[in-house]
């Protein structure tokens, strides 16, 4: 991904958020809470004051939809260069800060009571990114035997520490709904999933880069 497209997603989604928020606030402020607080959706009739907040959210799908293109896209060219070189895939560090993104999770809050709406809770996934900044750390070097050998051990741990989490996750909805609520118990479960997802993502590359860097420091001492 080019630097310009990094900076126009992160403005992009700040956009988006913040009109998201103006339209919840003249939603609040003007319009009775319509489209903000939960509603009866069979009873729901048109008025133009919803048109900001109807606006609003038209656009933040827009904005997932986008995202998740770009994800497919990288997915995508990064198989095509691995194909043909051997080295790392040339990223900027600041691409971390696309995990800012993973407190849109928070507005799964907001959409499950207003219009019982749960697929924000899987912006928490977006916590994962922050591992960018430690693959662009190590963008463009050569995967050797030592690098492989790095990324099998930090993959591996990765994994023994989501798999754990998801077994405690089992262990904890097999006793029941939470709280006598399945839903509550479907949205925790959600949360779950897209935070284990976000760790097994930022843990692999977090512990590639302290692992590649533990050995250049011992060959150094050796030196």
């Amino acid at each position: 991904m080019k630097k310009p497209s990094v900076k126009f997603t992160v403005i992009l989604g700040v956009i988006v958020v913040l009109l998201l928020a103006g339209a919840s606030w003249y939603s609040i402020m003007f319009n009775d809470w319509r489209l903000v607080a939960r509603m009866d959706f069979e009873a729901y009739e048109f008025l133009s004051k919803d048109l900001p907040m109807l606006g609003a959210l038209l656009l933040f799908n827009l904005y997932v939809i986008y995202l998740g293109g770009l994800l497919v896209w990288a997915i995508v060219a990064s198989k095509r260069r691995l194909a043909k070189t051997k080295t790392t895939r040339k990223m900027d560090p600041r691409l971390g800060l696309l995990g800012v993104f993973g407190f849109f999770g928070f507005v799964g809050f907001w959409t499950y009571s207003a219009f019982h709406q749960v697929y924000p809770f899987i912006f928490f996934v977006f916590f994962g990114f922050f591992g960018f900044f430690y693959e662009g750390r190590m963008s463009g070097i050569l995967m050797d035997e030592r690098y492989v050998e790095n990324k099998t051990r930090a993959e591996l741990a990765a994994h023994r520490v989501t798999v754990a989490a998801l077994f405690v996750t089992l262990l904890v909805v097999a006793r029941g709904a939470i709280l006598g609520n399945l839903e509550y118990t479907l949205i925790a479960v959600l949360i779950v999933l897209s935070l284990t997802v976000a760790l097994d993502l930022f843990l692999s590359e977090y512990l590639l880069y302290r692992y590649d860097r533990a050995d250049q420091l011992d060959e150094g001492g050796e030196g």
